[in-house]
């Protein structure tokens, strides 16, 4: 049995949540289908664009930051470009995040696209401020041995994120991704592509483009 591209994300997105946080989903937190995000009212208003074929390729680097909805998140595995894609009325494409890459500093090898179900456990809220710990108890001379208080001199406990607020998140993220297979233009969305690398050591950046509409190479700005 063949499924869609968007359906296989959608099982690798549950699959990925399942792996990372160790716990089962409920039904109702089930993955939803990529939408992608509000096109732009023109290419114009991207960083930059490309006419490809029949259409017009328009994109945006963001670095680590992820621009979801209603609050931005970030991720220091991963850097993003916005894409808008733009055609005549009606028009379709068959769109694929694989038909994407990145160059970065001009380097021959360019970076392959990355599933966002890879994406999403690595994100990170920089709104969300963990709850403050419980106050530990001092140490009494009695209870030392008469050493007086020592404190807790043990290392700080790992902040874990509530699981709520870890699938809010891997909703965020999925619902921004670039949609995939056979769409009425105007589309835009997300890509992503492994970079843990600070961004202000990019000085040069290329979005390619290899597929149904043609082929493109776009500069970005860093």
């Amino acid at each position: 049995m063949r499924f869609s591209p968007a359906l296989r994300i959608s099982f690798l997105t549950a699959a990925v949540i399942l792996c990372v946080h160790g716990q089962a989903v409920p039904a109702k937190d089930a993955p939803v289908e990529a939408k992608g995000m509000p096109a732009r009212a023109t290419p114009g208003d991207y960083q930059a664009h490309i006419p490809v074929g029949a259409m017009t390729l328009a994109a945006e680097f963001k670095g680590h930051a992820v621009p979801t909805l209603p609050n931005p998140l970030t991720s220091e595995d991963y850097v993003v470009v916005e894409i808008g894609l733009f055609g005549a009325p009606d028009a379709h494409v068959v769109l694929s995040a694989g038909d994407f890459s990145l160059r970065i500093n001009g380097k021959k090898a360019a970076l392959p696209t990355q599933p966002y179900g890879l994406v999403v456990g690595s994100v990170k809220d920089p709104e969300w401020v963990p709850p403050e710990p419980p106050a530990s108890k001092s140490k009494t001379s009695m209870s030392s041995g008469g050493k007086g208080d020592q404190g807790d001199s043990g290392p700080p406990a790992p902040v874990k994120v509530p699981i709520e607020v870890q699938r809010a998140m891997a909703k965020s993220v999925q619902k921004a991704v670039l949609p995939e297979g056979d769409r009425t233009l105007p589309q835009a969305g997300l890509i992503f592509f492994s970079f843990r690398g600070k961004t202000k050591g990019i000085t040069s950046l290329e979005l390619i483009y290899a597929g149904p509409a043609g082929k493109a190479t776009l500069p970005l700005q860093p």
